[in-house]
């Protein structure tokens, strides 16, 4: 069947009296245990991401032009465009 993104919203946002909750897991018996009373069961690890001790994290901003880059820019652009290259 169909797997939308609305369903997973659904289930996270839900109180537990709310009727649909039973609805959801019912829709999808391969992901949910039958005891949903303790903790989710070990399942295999598919996707992991190798940390590196000790390494920093790269906090790089976006790149912006000034306002007489973008200026120059444009008009470079606009050269190029009526001489019919772009």
């Amino acid at each position: 069947g169909e797997r939308p993104r609305e369903k997973a919203r659904l289930l996270m946002s839900t109180k537990a009296s709310d009727m649909k909750q039973g609805e959801i897991v019912r829709d999808f018996p391969e992901v949910f245990p039958n005891d949903l009373s303790g903790l989710s069961p070990i399942r295999e690890i598919k996707f992991r991401i190798k940390l590196i001790p000790r390494a920093i994290s790269i906090a790089k901003s976006p790149y912006r032009l000034t306002p007489y880059e973008l200026e120059e820019l444009s008009r470079q652009l606009k050269e190029l465009q009526d001489k019919g290259f772009i």
